[in-house]
């Protein structure tokens, strides 16, 4: 076979496994995102109240305990994936999310169990968020190790990609349902069936994880006996301060994320009085957009650098939070879908630059467990939260425009690492 054959098949290799891996996490993230477009519905199920705003906040806040448990599975499936492979680790990590969503979808509802239906959501949502704590640093390290040289930006965008279409798929099941079905149907059956729909997106996903070759990186260090032993001894002592970068540089990725895709479409039923359909219905056609732009972002990043792109999307939030915040509250219809608009437009920049920024901080041998970690721990304290502390926010100081505070804060503190911070686009990945 001729070289150039040979760097054909490569090539082509190279585009089936990426391929292979954004279908699989986006039926992983369908699982995870489902319960957050059906907070309205779940939050009358399981936490009924006299007051509407206290059922919010308990099933917002079951959505965060979610989170509680990523920075665990980011150490189990990091430590997995650094130590026997990548695609070994991303198919236990999607298999685990298929049957905590189907075990949602048969839970009881207080109404029929008491504070056992509650107890069960949270055991269920617990282990929904060990799963995807394997596998946003899973998939980025295996997507972006795919990579050639000049083209991590791009390729490694297919991440966010694949993330915001498993939010997108959510969103618009949840639309679907909510337009198709009666409220009442709704809250007796209809809230089941995007969960019990995860089972099967699971098993395919598994199915494709299954049939995937390991990365090229992963497969080079094994061939030399450069696996690391002990990749979380070695994350925490050798790259502590890589590590701390990655938090920081997550603060308003995950803030933003949030905010923008999961805790907006609630602020416009609560607090702009928007119908939920139409709210879900611009929340779908928000996340088409961000899918859309994003691998032009990560193609951007690759020919300007990823620091120009990651800084123009937190000088954004900073700048336009506030006044998107202050011109929806009107309840107008138009302001209201400017609003997310032009925060999604903005969070597809950091979206598209983002994985490959990540993955060139660490080397291939820790690069599953520390990035994982890293970017989980932030995810934990600040997103997973977001909808709750935005939604707290306003209880206590009575202002619809408290959250646009939380995400400036966040986006500020993020603005300030990137400045201090190197470039990594131009240099080989290691």
């Amino acid at each position: 076979m001729t070289s150039i054959a040979m760097g054909a098949a490569t090539e082509t290799r190279r585009r089936e496994a990426v391929v292979a891996g954004v279908i699989g996490n986006v039926l992983e993230w369908y699982d995870f995102a489902v319960f957050g477009y059906l907070v309205p519905v779940i939050s009358q199920l399981f936490f009924p109240d006299a007051n509407p705003y206290k059922s919010l906040l308990a099933t917002l806040a079951v959505f965060g305990v979610g989170f509680v448990m990523r920075p665990v599975g980011s150490v189990v499936f990091g430590m997995f994936g650094d130590l026997f492979g990548r695609r070994r680790a991303l198919a236990a990590v999607i298999f685990l999310m298929a049957l905590s969503t189907l075990a949602l979808g048969c839970l009881p509802t207080y109404g029929q169990a008491g504070l056992l239906g509650p107890i069960l959501l949270v055991v269920c949502r617990l282990a929904q968020g060990l799963s995807a704590g394997g596998e946003w640093g899973g998939s980025t390290a295996f997507i972006v190790e795919h990579a050639s040289e000049g083209r991590r930006g791009f390729v490694g965008s297919w991440q966010q990609v694949s993330v915001g279409s498993g939010f997108l798929l959510g969103s618009l099941t949840a639309f679907l349902l909510n337009s198709l079905l009666p409220p009442q149907t709704m809250l007796s059956w209809g809230w089941r069936v995007p969960f019990l729909l995860g089972i099967v997106v699971g098993l395919v996903g598994l199915w494709l994880r299954l049939r995937l070759d390991d990365t090229p990186k992963f497969v080079e260090i094994e061939r030399r006996g450069q696996v690391a032993k002990a990749p979380l001894t070695e994350t925490l002592t050798r790259y502590p301060g890589q590590t701390l970068l990655a938090f920081g540089i997550t603060l308003h990725n995950t803030v933003a994320y949030y905010i923008a895709l999961i805790y907006i479409p609630n602020w416009f039923v609560t607090a702009a009085k928007l119908p939920p359909r139409i709210a879900l219905e611009i929340n779908t056609l928000s996340l088409f957009l961000f899918v859309v732009l994003i691998p032009f972002a990560g193609a951007l990043s690759d020919r300007i650098g990823r620091r120009p792109v990651l800084i123009v999307s937190c000088l954004g939030y900073i700048l336009l939070t506030y006044p998107l915040f202050l011109m929806a509250s009107s309840g107008a219809l138009a302001w209201c879908m400017l609003m997310q608009l032009v925060l999604v437009i903005f969070l597809a920049l950091y979206g598209g630059a983002g994985p490959a920024t990540y993955a060139e901080i660490f080397p291939t041998r820790v690069r599953y467990t520390a990035l994982s970690i890293g970017y989980n721990i932030a995810v934990a304290i600040f997103g997973g939260f977001a909808p709750y502390i935005a939604t707290r926010l306003i209880e206590l100081t009575g202002s619809n425009l408290a959250p646009a505070a939380y995400v400036i804060a966040a986006a500020a503190v993020t603005l300030f690492l990137l400045l201090r911070t190197r470039e990594t686009a131009f240099s080989r990945l290691e």
